[in-house]
């Protein structure tokens, strides 16, 4: 199996994508030790590895790359995102999705710049104790930056090995885990960690894909068991699907002049630290309007006057999906405190684009920004 590695390493580098993560040259480290952050030898800076990586958690390549360059234009080095505030790392974030990531590589900077003097880990396990990095991104950052011969098993990698390998049983428990980094290293055999675990992502993205691989086109069909017997588009056996829940969710647009309300999501929950239009999940039996009222009065401590429907914005999370529907609401009393939310404050209209916000709410603050009518 050795040559597998060896004919998927040399396709790579033949037909390898002009990613900008890749490739970042630097000077040598001095003497005295490796300088903070700075890339290894003839490699990638395992700065910008890392925040790749971190990125590209559930989201595609060619969404994360304009995300990726804004980002590292911000945040150019380890000591510039610890310097960062919170609010500052959202804010570039904003539109990527899956918020708790920024946060977590925020602190994990803090961090590693207060304890180590900002000298990044070089090993998995170190990497795994980071908020934020799990396993697979771990042996991801070892591997890319510091050539560590960990498994790195994403779908890409687990798609690849079920099809050459033919390995039939469904993935995703500990078993299949343990089974497939055993047949992952045995693919690699000796070649570099690094160089072998970038093909694979490559090969996976490119070639192998989840429906209608490019079979004629891959470097390894020769020795692909799941190709020789015409299994490809049965491989790998994925656990059952579960359809995604749909959630009504209701949000209030209350304007104080040229102002409107805004409220600070908790950190700890879905899109912590973003801000948002007040309001909440309507519960079981209860109508729009009542559940708005009953959010603010919770959330805020204010009573409100439903008033017409702005819009309403369709968005899907990972696991569920929702519809916000958005009202224009009069304060009837009550001043807004943040009972239930980690701050509340009266944003100029046209400074909301300072505030970093979801997707949903993004909309709602172009809209009322472009129709004065409304107000």
């Amino acid at each position: 199996m050795a040559s597998l590695a060896v004919k998927i390493i040399a396709w790579s580098r033949r037909c390898v994508r002009p990613l900008p993560w890749r490739g970042v040259r630097g000077p040598a480290p001095s003497r005295a030790g490796k300088t903070a952050g700075a890339p290894e030898p003839g490699g990638a800076s395992p700065y910008r590895i890392w925040v790749s990586e971190i990125m590209l958690q559930q989201t595609r390549v060619e969404t994360v790359i304009p995300y990726y360059r804004r980002f590292l234009n911000q945040f150019p080095s380890l000591r510039a995102l610890a310097r960062a505030s919170p609010q500052s790392v959202l804010k570039a974030w904003e539109g990527l999705g899956y918020y708790s990531r920024a946060l977590n590589l925020h602190r994990a900077a803090v961090r590693i710049q207060k304890e180590s003097g900002g000298r990044l880990p070089r090993t998995a396990a170190e990497w795994q104790r980071l908020p934020g990095v799990g396993r697979y991104t771990a042996a991801a950052i070892a591997s890319l930056a510091f050539d560590e011969p960990a498994a790195a098993l994403d779908a890409n990698a687990r798609r690849i090995l079920a099809r050459v390998f033919a390995y039939r049983r469904r993935i995703g428990d500990v078993r299949s885990q343990k089974e497939l980094s055993t047949l992952y290293q045995r693919a690699r055999g000796r070649a570099a960690p690094g160089a072998f675990f970038q093909a694979l992502m490559d090969l996976g993205q490119l070639i192998c894909l989840p429906r209608q691989p490019r079979c004629a086109d891959c470097p390894v069909s020769k020795a692909c068991i799941a190709f020789k017997r015409g299994w490809q588009d049965r491989l790998p056996v994925r656990p059952g699907r579960v359809a995604a829940p749909h959630v009504d969710v209701t949000a209030a647009v209350i304007f104080r002049e040229d102002e409107v309300l805004i409220a600070k999501r908790p950190e700890g929950k879905l899109l912590g630290g973003m801000w948002e239009f007040p309001g909440g999940k309507a519960e079981r039996g209860e109508t729009l309007p009542e559940c708005l009222r009953r959010e603010l009065k919770e959330e805020l401590g204010v009573s409100v006057r439903v008033c017409e429907k702005i819009l309403a914005v369709q968005h899907a999370f990972s696991h569920f999906r929702i519809t916000l529907h958005v009202f224009r609401c009069d304060r009837v009393r009550g001043r807004p405190k943040p009972i239930g939310a980690a701050a509340v404050r009266w944003a100029r209209i046209r400074d909301l684009t300072r505030y970093p916000m979801g997707r949903t709410d993004r909309i709602v603050s172009r809209n009322i920004a472009s129709k004065p009518e409304i107000r």
